[in-house]
């Protein structure tokens, strides 16, 4: 009876560790992701420089496509303004040296002093360059109620 619990144990620690185990790339990617979700609350200009690729497309909900200037320029000025970011249900694939990244983006933002909620899907591709894991893409679809 011990030996089969033994067996047992030792085969659940095989099995989570299998189902639980990450890629080097698949950790720098993810905290690559949590980077974006953190400087897109309290941006700084040196860490969105170093995070987004030059070849950035940053695709809004509405519609509306920014560069990497402009993304940028939009968050350090206050004209794209969050509040609070929550990352929902996340999924990666890593292909290569790019990583695929979907989730549902809830949050609030403020505009002309009015805080409102956002709730997007949400798909971003990073792409390792020079070792580095950079925001190249984003495109947002709104979450009908």
């Amino acid at each position: 009876m011990k030996r089969n619990i033994a067996f047992l144990l030792i085969g659940l620690c095989c099995l989570s560790t299998t189902v639980f185990a990450q890629t080097k790339d698949e950790k720098d990617a993810a905290a690559a992701v949590e980077s974006l979700r953190l400087l897109m609350i309290d941006p700084v200009k040196k860490g969105l420089e170093d995070l987004c690729s030059d070849q950035l497309s940053y695709g809004h909900s509405s519609g509306k496509l920014d560069t990497k200037a402009s993304f940028i320029d939009d968050l350090l000025t206050g004209k794209s303004d969050f509040v609070s970011i929550t990352f929902v249900d996340q999924t990666m694939k890593i292909s290569d040296n790019v990583a695929l990244v979907r989730h549902k983006l809830t949050g609030e933002t403020k505009a002309d002093g009015k805080v409102s909620p956002v709730n997007l899907n949400i798909l971003l591709v990073f792409q390792k360059q020079k070792g580095q894991w950079k925001f190249l893409a984003r495109q947002a679809a709104r979450i009908n109620p």
